[in-house]
């Protein structure tokens, strides 16, 4: 498989700037970083889910006195 050299990425590059425009790269770049921080994140984790927080104590409900 033919590895990508630098030619190959300026050309690349050229065709997101033409498409996405100079305004919206710096959006493409964080979705694309978060995405990969997730991904890290999820594989980690083999149940998929990160600990979650315990909730506060619920009031206690009001009952009818007898």
């Amino acid at each position: 498989m033919p590895s990508l050299g630098i030619p190959e990425l300026v050309i690349i590059l050229v065709i997101v700037l033409v498409i996405f425009g100079v305004g919206r790269l710096p959006e493409i770049g964080g979705a694309i970083g978060k995405s990969i921080r997730e991904f890290r994140d999820a594989s980690k984790d083999p149940e998929g889910e990160k600990p979650k927080e315990q909730p506060a104590e619920a009031a206690p409900q009001d009952q009818p006195k007898a």
